[in-house]
């Protein structure tokens, strides 16, 4: 039987970059689902070469387990990485490659782990959902999410396994991202009285933002276990104009808001819509628009749940909470499960050139479904 680090190894030789297709990673893991004596489904995504994967170990029936994870990796170009970034590398403890941490390295252990049990003993099942172009918005889950609320799917609860260095995580912020569009109306910038300047309007939008952001921290709800306690507001790109001697008639950014529970982000671009409003009134010749991109949940599942207990006991740490978002509160809000986040590596890592997990990393994983799995059984 082959083991983790093996496994996070082919898993890794897939570039599967969320612009590219991850359709031979999920054949490879559903053969390697069939060989353990798994039922596989594999569930074709909204686009070709997009898969998702739901693999189930066990009784047909039965509130059993979700260990669930993205087989999408963030891109390498223009990161100065010293070894291969799609060929897993040992240095001493520490196994590099693009996904090593965020987030293959659960997914190899869950393939192992899986391979490992005494599938006999299993009095309820334990499923394996892969998915795809988590790192552009948890897109491919939400298909796989719906198919199963459509099949009435039912489960004790899920694990996430996200890069928590092994802390059992119970909640994360939810996040709203989105475009202020500015419209203006273009003029000889020798008299720009004729025109309306599209950067100045967005430039009062972000002064918006600002002045929200700070009535946030005096207001709004507020939580101690996040670096940042409030919820944040955001801009992360501008871009408009097109030459200096025109009065600029568009400008867009992008902009996110991420909250802790209580505070509705629905109500917050109400909030910049208002003000939108107020700028435009001042401004007749333009325009200013805010749409909605993409959105998820938080998650605050509630640590004295029979589910968080049992799962704090089989990873041994103390409960926390993350500032990066995961498709948890997806899988709440979907199928109304308990979900916790747990996995090898640190998101300290990802994104970056060199990232890695450690071995000791990889064992801890290994042990930890080792316990919840045996929880499963007779």
């Amino acid at each position: 039987m082959i083991n983790t680090a093996e496994i996070l190894a082919t898993l890794i030789a897939f570039p599967t970059i969320s612009a590219d297709n991850n359709d031979t990673l999920i054949r490879w893991s559903a053969a390697r689902v069939a060989e353990a004596g798994g039922r596989v489904h594999i569930m074709a995504g909204a686009k070709p070469g997009k898969l998702n994967m739901l693999a189930s170990f066990g009784p047909h029936t039965g509130a059993g387990i979700v260990l669930s994870g993205h087989s999408d990796v963030v891109p390498v170009a223009g990161q100065a990485w010293s070894t291969d970034p799609f060929v897993l590398t040992a240095k001493g403890n520490k196994l590099y490659g693009r996904g090593s941490s965020d987030m293959k390295g659960f997914l190899a252990a869950a393939l192992s782990a899986a391979a490992r049990a005494d599938k006999a003993k299993l009095a309820r099942p334990l499923h394996l959902a892969f998915s795809y172009d988590e790192e552009i918005g948890c897109i491919g889950v939400r298909d796989l999410l719906a198919r199963l609320a459509k099949e009435n799917f039912q489960a004790e609860g899920c694990v996430i396994g996200e890069p928590t260095e092994q802390r059992l995580i119970l909640g994360h912020k939810g996040k709203l991202s989105g475009c202020i569009c500015c419209f203006g109306h273009p003029a000889h910038s020798a008299n720009p009285a004729l025109g309306c300047n599209a950067i100045s309007l967005a430039a009062e939008m972000v002064c918006a933002a600002q002045a929200l952001q700070a009535e946030l921290a005096q207001t709004g709800q507020q939580d101690p276990a996040y670096a940042f306690p409030s919820t944040s507001v955001h801009i992360g790109t501008i871009h408009g104009g097109s030459v200096l001697n025109i009065v600029p008639e568009f400008c867009e950014m992008e902009f996110e808001i991420r909250n802790v529970t209580g505070d509705e982000p629905s109500t917050l671009v109400e909030w910049l819509r208002g003000r939108a409003a107020e700028i435009i009134s001042r401004h007749s010749k333009g325009r200013i628009e805010i749409e909605i991109t993409n959105e998820y949940p938080g998650l605050n599942t509630k640590q004295d749940s029979a589910f968080a207990r049992k799962l704090l006991q089989a990873a041994g740490s103390q409960p926390g909470k993350i500032s990066f978002g995961t498709e948890g509160g997806l899988f709440h809000e979907t199928l109304h499960l308990p979900v916790v986040v747990c996995g090898p590596g640190s998101i300290d890592r990802a994104h970056k050139p060199d990232e890695y997990v450690t071995q000791d990393e990889l064992d801890t994983c290994d042990a930890f479904l080792d316990r919840v799995i045996a929880g499963l059984s007779v």
